[in-house]
């Protein structure tokens, strides 16, 4: 990998790199040889190390793009969307994303929790937007992740959902406890309204 590949590599609009993402780019064909430049512009200052097989172009990554490619597929939701939503208003630190094991894990000063989700609900794309170079639940998506993990989580406000997204996106969970219980919700938010 030359110094001109490298450079186009950084004009990426993405602030997180895999290994895997870098080798692809470079045309590289002997790996031992793509992690010493990488190792050599990590050291020059043209690449930060996030941890071993992340880079980025600096400091200022985006923490939630990193999240998504630890381990994929993934995608941020549950407290980190609802949070952003308003409807719920206790701070976490961690950011919390849906993917196909439980894991929490901590990088360069940053909490991550991962949550197993069933592979037929977490690889399907609705309700699940494509942001900044990483995937993210819209507010339904994240109340009825929430719910499929958590059917006594309680939330401040449920003001901003959408009930006509958050029933049609209920169908791909296929799960009948989770059904009484957003109806349940719905009832008891319809009446307090």
């Amino acid at each position: 990998m030359e110094k001109a590949n490298i450079l186009s590599i950084l004009r990426a609009s993405n602030t997180v790199f895999s290994f895997r993402e870098i080798l692809l780019a470079s045309g590289e064909t002997t790996t031992n040889l793509l992690k010493r430049r990488l190792n050599y512009y990590v050291k020059k200052g043209e690449l930060y190390s996030i941890r071993r097989g992340f880079y980025a172009k600096d400091k200022n990554y985006d923490k939630l793009e990193l999240a998504t490619k630890i381990y994929t597929p993934a995608y941020v939701s549950f407290e980190t969307v609802l949070r952003q939503a308003g409807m719920i208003f206790q701070y976490y630190e961690r950011i919390f994303v849906a993917s196909y094991l439980t894991r929490e894990i901590s990088v360069d000063n940053q909490l991550y929790q991962y949550k197993k989700i069933k592979n037929t609900i977490l690889t399907n794309s609705a309700g699940i937007e494509t942001k900044d170079n990483y995937s993210i639940a819209s507010p339904e998506r994240a109340f009825l992740d929430i719910l499929y993990l958590n059917k006594n989580y309680y939330f401040d406000n449920l003001g901003p959902l959408n009930w006509d997204k958050v029933f049609e996106l209920l169908l791909i969970y296929g799960n009948k406890r989770m059904e009484k219980v957003v109806k349940q919700i719905f009832d008891y938010y319809n009446k307090t309204k």
